[in-house]
């Protein structure tokens, strides 16, 4: 959308247009750390003796696979084929229900549980896919991104930014009221969001929307429109992912035990990019994307009451598998005994409550 000067009011937030695209895939190439990143992960031996010689390997292989790419379209058709390869992988197979319900034109806004930084809307967009829907645009924290190659592959995939590290309260809700407006000219002009249902991953298991999210929805409307005006208006589906196992569970459980112990946790510069690796790459069993139903705005007369409308759904809806029962309570935990063998008591007793929490969650959903 561009101001009464023809500036673009979103370009510092929103992702690239296909004229971009070209120039970024470009940079991509030529910056060394994605180079070397990408070097390490596909020959991880081969780079540790014959480390440049590698890189010049893969880089010549991006060139390749990169050049004729055109427009965002393009691009993330080799990112699904890429997905696809790696659940293959990494998965006993990814189910889904509900989407066939939602129409395939329509767009919405998806509040989603996020139990991984970059795999959830991955796997949102990736069912939407195949369910010959359009994907949806992403949102993510400023936080994450900490490296220029980070920035570029993120808006390439149709990722905005969410500035959460915006300094002053007026500058905050600046950054907010920028980012409310965006997410209703996307739902205007046919474009789906998706955006977790609070900031940061649930590392505890408790799947739980921040009515602060709904408040930030609600900014660009306050003076034109009613909430129940504005749920009815932005079509808000309620998704819950639920993962068989959760390749950052150890990692978590040792971030709540040191802050259990300690009083804080300083997080490594690059903990974060270390953390989307490992979910991408991790073994994952058996994972479900479950849609819910789009919400209504009748009744809807503040963030509280639709906070609690899509945990209801998200909580119905999470699918159970055998190690959340378990750990429950109600099946064996030989698994969990050997998953958490290296880890102390503290650090298993977290692991186990994130596991179980989803039980819990649906038994009072009823």
């Amino acid at each position: 959308m561009s101001n009464n000067n023809g500036v673009d009011s979103f370009e510092d937030i929103r992702p690239y247009h296909d004229d971009e695209v070209q120039a970024v895939l470009y940079r991509l190439v030529h910056n060394p750390e994605f180079i070397a990143l990408i070097s390490r992960y596909e020959f991880p031996r081969l780079s540790r003796w014959l480390g440049p010689l590698m890189r010049l390997v893969v880089k010549g292989q991006l060139k390749k696979r990169l050049c004729p790419i055109k427009d965002v379209a393009a691009f993330q058709i080799q990112i699904r084929d890429l997905f696809t390869k790696s659940l293959g992988r990494t998965t006993d197979g990814v189910s889904w229900s509900g989407v066939d319900a939602l129409a395939k034109d329509k767009p919405y806004l998806f509040v989603s549980n996020h139990r991984d930084i970059a795999l959830d809307p991955a796997l949102v967009n990736w069912v939407c896919h195949q369910a010959g829907m359009q994907t949806a645009r992403i949102g993510i924290g400023d936080n994450l991104l900490k490296k220029p190659f980070v920035t570029d592959l993120m808006r390439l995939n149709k990722s905005f930014i969410v500035k959460r590290s915006a300094k002053g309260v007026r500058e905050l809700a600046a950054a907010m009221n920028v980012l409310s407006s965006y997410i209703d000219h996307s739902i205007q002009t046919g474009h789906s969001i998706w955006i977790a249902q609070r900031e940061g991953r649930a590392k505890d298991g408790n799947d739980q929307t921040d009515p602060a999210l709904l408040k930030m929805f609600f900014l660009s409307h306050r003076k034109t429109r009613s909430f129940a005006e504005m749920v009815d208006r932005l079509n808000i589906v309620p998704v819950a992912i639920s993962y068989e196992f959760d390749p950052c569970d150890k990692l978590k459980a040792k971030e709540l035990a040191t802050l259990a112990r300690e009083g804080c946790y300083n997080k490594g510069p690059l903990e974060d990019l270390k953390a989307m690796g490992l979910g991408f790459t991790g073994f994952k069993g058996r994972v479900h994307v479950a849609f819910g139903e789009p919400i209504k705005g009748e009744g809807m007369d503040g963030p509280d009451t639709l906070a609690a409308a899509i945990d209801a759904q998200i909580h119905h809806s999470y699918k159970l598998f055998e190690s959340n029962l378990s750990a429950a309570g109600e099946g064996d935990l030989s698994w969990f005994n050997e998953r958490t063998r290296e880890l102390d008591e503290k650090e298993k007793a977290f692991v186990k409550a994130a596991y179980a929490r989803p039980v819990e969650n649906a038994r009072k959903a009823g």
